[in-house]
This record gives C-alpha cells, sequence and structure tokens, in this order.
C-alpha cells in the first residue's frame, strides 16, 4: 500500500480489499502465463519510471494484469472500461497494492467519464485500452495530455475498428497493437471465453432451462461462434443471423439455421448480439418477436439492442431481478434486457475464465513492452502483435498444461522451403 495510492483513488470503499484480494488470488493460481511474465518483468523492469493507465473490465483477472506491469516497474493507473463491470473489491485490493484506481461500480455517465479522465491525467506513457475510449478521449477532449505517450495496446474489436478509422483520417497521434487480431486473442479469448462466460451470465441471471429453446445470436464472427457454440451444447436450436454471406455459409456448415433478423425475430427466446454494430435488434424486430423474448448483448457498447425503440412501444418498465429490466408492450406483450444491454458475461458475469483471459493478458504484457521498445520505428499506426510474442504465448500455455508438441527435423525443414524438392 502506498500513499499515493490511497491519496489519489477514488473508489467505493477501501474496506472491501478483503474480499478483493481473495478474488486476486485465486485468478493468479489459475493464470501461469502471465506469472511466467510477471517473473520475468521482475527482473527485466522494462517499465522503470514509466507510467501506464489501463482501462479495462475492471474486475480479478484485469487487477492480476496490473499488478503484473506494476512488477515491470510502471507506475500504474487503471479505471473501468463498463459501468457495471468494475468490482469495488477488487478496486480496493488494487489500492492497497500500490496501484491507483479510478473506478467504482454503476457511477452515472458523467462520472464515469470523469474517471477515465482523471486517470489519464496521470499523464501516462503507454496505455492498456478496451474499446478505444482511452484513446478517443486523448485525440478529441484531452489532447493536452498527448505529450508522453509513446503507445499502447488495444484489446477488443470495437477498439480496434475506431483505431483503424483514426488511422485512415491521418488523426492517430501514436502507435496501437492491435492485441485483438492477435492469434491466442482471437481463437480463444473470443471464441471459449465469449462463449462461456455469456451463457455463465445469461443463466446466473435468469435461471432459465435453455434446452429447448430457440437462440439467435446475431453475428457469426469469433464471438459470435464461441457463443453459438455452446448454445448447442447446452441443447438449444441456434438461429445465427449475419450480414456477411461469406460467415453466413460458414454458419450453415457449422450446423446452424441461417435466416435475416426480421424472420429470426419471429421464433427466438434468447437474443444474443456480437456484432460491434448498433440498432441491430430494433423496432421491427419487437413488432414481431414472442410474449417473453430475453434480449442480450455481448458486444462491446450497449448500443445492438436499441433501447429507446423499445421503450417506445412500453407502457411499463421494471426491474424484475437483478440484472433484468421487463418491458411491459403496450400490446400486452413482455420483453426482456438483461444488464441494460451492456456485456451480458460482464455485467452480469465475472467474464472469461481465468484460463483463457490468461494468455489474453500475457498477450497484452508482451505487446506492452514491444510498443515501449519500438515506438518510434512503428510510428503512429495500428500495428499487429509480432508472431513470435503470439507464438511464444501459446508455447508458454502448452508448458503450463505440461503438454509438448514435435519439431521439424531438417530433411522437413529444407522440403518446405525448397521447390525442388519432390
Amino acid at each position: 500500500m502506498t500513499t499515493k495510492s490511497i491519496q489519489d483513488s477514488v473508489i467505493t470503499d477501501l474496506k472491501l480489499a478483503p474480499e478483493g484480494h481473495l478474488k486476486i488470488d485465486w485468478v493468479e493460481a489459475h493464470m501461469p502465463v502471465l506469472s511466467r511474465i510477471r517473473k520475468q518483468f521482475e527482473q527485466e523492469q522494462p517499465f522503470k519510471g514509466l507510467k501506464v493507465a489501463i482501462s479495462l473490465h475492471l474486475e480479478a483477472k484485469t487487477a492480476y494484469l496490473a499488478k503484473v506491469v506494476q512488477a515491470g516497474g510502471a507506475e500504474v493507473t487503471i479505471t473501468g472500461s463498463n459501468p457495471l463491470s468494475t468490482q469495488d473489491d477488487v478496486c480496493a485490493a488494487l489500492v492497497e497494492d500500490g496501484v491507483t484506481v479510478y473506478a467504482k461500480y454503476n457511477p452515472d455517465p458523467k462520472e464515469y467519464k470523469e474517471l477515465m479522465i482523471r486517470a489519464l491525467e496521470n499523464k501516462p506513457d503507454l496505455i492498456i485500452d478496451d474499446g478505444g475510449d482511452l484513446v478517443s478521449i486523448l485525440h478529441s477532449e484531452r489532447p493536452d495530455l498527448l505529450e508522453n505517450v509513446r503507445g499502447g495496446a488495444e484489446e477488443t474489436t470495437t477498439g480496434i475498428l475506431r483505431l483503424k478509422a483514426m488511422e485512415k483520417e491521418g488523426q492517430l497521434k501514436f502507435p496501437m497493437v492491435a492485441v485483438n487480431d492477435a492469434y491466442c486473442k482471437y481463437l480463444f479469448d473470443n471464441r471459449y471465453g465469449t462463449g462461456q462466460s455469456v451463457w455463465d451470465g445469461i443463466n446466473r441471471t435468469t435461471n432459465l432451462v435453455v434446452a429447448g429453446k430457440t437462440v439467435v445470436v446475431v453475428g457469426y464472427g469469433w464471438c459470435g461462434k464461441g457463443v453459438a457454440m455452446r448454445a448447442k451444447g447446452l441443447g438449444a436450436n441456434v438461429i445465427v443471423t449475419e450480414i456477411d454471406a461469406i460467415k453466413a455459409v460458414e454458419a450453415y456448415m457449422d450446423g446452424f439455421q441461417v435466416m435475416p433478423m426480421i424472420e429470426a425475430a419471429k421464433v427466438g427466446d434468447f437474443f444474443v448480439t456480437v456484432t460491434g454494430n448498433r440498432d441491430v435488434i430494433r423496432g421491427e424486430h419487437y413488432d414481431v418477436m414472442k410474449d417473453g423474448a430475453i434480449l442480450s448483448n455481448a458486444g462491446h457498447f450497449d448500443v445492438e439492442v436499441n433501447k429507446p425503440e423499445l421503450e417506445e412501444r412500453s407502457s411499463s418498465v421494471r426491474t424484475v431481478r437483478r440484472n433484468i429490466e421487463e418491458y411491459h408492450l403496450k400490446d400486452g406483450r413482455k420483453m426482456y434486457i438483461l444488464a441494460e444491454g451492456r456485456l451480458v458475461n460482464l455485467a452480469a458475469g465475472d467474464g472469461h475464465p481465468a484460463e483463457i483471459m490468461d494468455m489474453t493478458f500475457a498477450l497484452q504484457a508482451l505487446s506492452l513492452k514491444y510498443v515501449n521498445e519500438q515506438y518510434k520505428e512503428i510510428g503512429a499506426s495500428v500495428v499487429n502483435v509480432p508472431y513470435e510474442l503470439d507464438e511464444l504465448v501459446a508455447r508458454n500455455k502448452l508448458e503450463t498444461l505440461g503438454f509438448g508438441i514435435d519439431q521439424l527435423t531438417e530433411e522437413q525443414r529444407a522440403y518446405l522451403d525448397s521447390w525442388q524438392e519432390h
């Protein structure tokens, strides 16, 4: 615990720290790859004398990443990336561990934004972002805080889309590593992490059976693939809606029904949006939905399910269980939105399993080290995680699981490298 972290932090209650420490200890025990990187960072001190600002879903796994970056010599400041995913006890534990925290569970929109800005007012050298919020604030509202920023790493598909739009317009002022596009991120985090955590959140929130129900998965990217796969495993009839013809064919080949949203809306019991776009469920869809339909979102922002158009059709709205809002429509039907349309796996759950985030946050830590070493050479652009870092994380994961893989012989290598070999 440091005087600075206590004096500067804005959290709910420092007395909650003991429970937060238990949560962090639990995930640390299940994140061996990140623990290896921590030992490396403790020896090498790659961030000595630097300030790092982090905006991620502020729960135990994120807290352990912050401690790993701190172990590398950084002065770490952290804020949340979603009002409903912040866990107050974890925040308190981080403050006791010397991290400056600006985050509370469910602040109002104004305070939520102010807390993000407070984190940036520490004038970071490096950032870890989720959804591009820190980068957006730096470039639009607070360009006076850009001066020290060397670069950073972005966690999400949504954030990378925003970054690439900025880069295309010539607005991006520093390099960002697209962690979401790394193999060890999207193949495992987006697919297996989202697939499991979305249904963890839905099941614990609704306490309803999934088997035999019709689940509509809106979007068949890597997150959608995971959500659909797990819904099928729970015994649901799965429908996929898409705007991409190739992904739609892939969903069909994977054994799912494919149809336009206006048709799927008529038969769905559960809806899960995973597109990164806005209004993918909207007024015209509500008009044909079944009584009792349950709507949830697993995309970054709470714009995928259009709540204002549902409110327009409703005579009343009430909370019927924690994280379940009931919309009583004027025609008598009832519909339900989980977690206010925010990320259901984090706002109504604990997020991805620790073993999955072990790989993602290992990539984050290594990418932050990489951008700090190469920011001058990279320039103001969005770059991929170097393949050797991706493979390093995978090899470490295999070793911690007790598995090995084969190596090419010299003859095999020569065969692959030559067009004359037969």
